[in-house]
């Protein structure tokens, strides 16, 4: 599938609102080579279920902080480490899980924060975990994802869903996902919104573009009843967060509530329910840190 780059003018629109896109791949090496080896024993094992937050597009770690403090200071964690991932996929951790762990949090740090081939976003997802699970002999883990971060966990699924070797997906968070596309014209088609999108009573859109479609895969690849999700979207007025379509977001039940163990919508309202600012907002706070770690 060929992807035109995106325009100056969307570029820049894009990047005001935290949630822009470029077309810049790196293969330099083979197509998909993982630079993480499989230790056959982990340096550590903990038993303990870490927290992965995915960052937007034109973002980074810092684009989650604000809810990592967040859940420190309503003491439901007591570790937070940083997962640098540079354009090959080269995964760095920094920062190290002490053995008295308590939900540690994971922030997610891609180098390429454009990346408009999403099988590499899965792949860059990949590489975290099996760097944790090779570091911490991890078992299961929680995602946590925000605009163009979710598309790492769906790939990640996608490609990885039903690899034994894997540690397992225990809950997932969507806040402001774009499933069914983002609503601007200058876009390459595989990742536009189509036109009038609509979602009937199970999620389903009336239309899919090339990409949803490649993720409906996921209603028979799913964990079956096996993870927890919660997807949050903010509503300023017209349905809309100001950059995503309601019905975009809601396109994820089709995806996934079939499978999963449990879904939930919350929607958020108000001039903080801005696309870019649901990550700083107090209500989704609260909604991730009670859904991961108080129930």
């Amino acid at each position: 599938m060929k992807i035109k780059l995106v325009s100056l003018t969307a570029l820049v629109a894009l990047v005001l609102t935290g949630c822009s896109f470029q077309n810049k791949p790196n293969r330099a090496d083979a197509a998909h080579k993982y630079y993480v080896e499989k230790s056959e024993t982990p340096k550590n094992n903990l038993n303990v279920i870490p927290t992965l937050f995915f960052h937007g597009g034109l973002s980074n770690y810092r684009g989650e902080e604000n809810m990592v403090k967040a859940a420190q200071e309503a003491g439901v964690t007591n570790s937070v480490i940083r997962a640098d991932v540079d354009a090959n996929g080269k995964v760095k951790l920094i920062g190290a899980i002490p053995n008295n762990a308590v939900n540690p949090i994971v922030e997610v740090n891609y180098r390429n924060n454009v990346q408009l081939n999403f099988k590499e976003n899965g792949r860059y997802a990949r590489n975290v975990v099996q760097t944790l699970q090779n570091e911490y002999g991890i078992k299961k883990v929680n995602m946590v994802g925000h605009s163009l971060g979710n598309t790492s966990i769906m790939y990640y699924l996608l490609q990885e869903a039903h690899n034994p070797n894997l540690p397992r997906l225990n809950k997932q968070v969507s806040i402001g996902g774009h499933f069914d596309g983002l609503d601007f014209k200058q876009l390459p088609i595989a990742i536009r919104q189509p036109a009038n999108l609509r979602v009937d009573n199970e999620g389903k859109p009336n239309k899919m573009n090339v990409t949803y479609r490649e993720m409906a895969k996921l209603r028979t690849l799913y964990p079956n009843k096996e993870i927890d999700v919660l997807n949050i979207i903010g509503n300023i007025g017209g349905n809309s967060d100001g950059i995503v379509k309601n019905a975009s977001s809601l396109s994820l039940e089709y995806l996934v509530a079939p499978m999963a163990k449990s879904y939930r919508v919350v929607t958020i309202t108000g001039k903080n329910a801005e696309h870019g600012q649901l990550t700083y907002n107090k209500q989704v706070e609260k909604q991730i840190i009670n859904f991961l770690w108080l129930q």
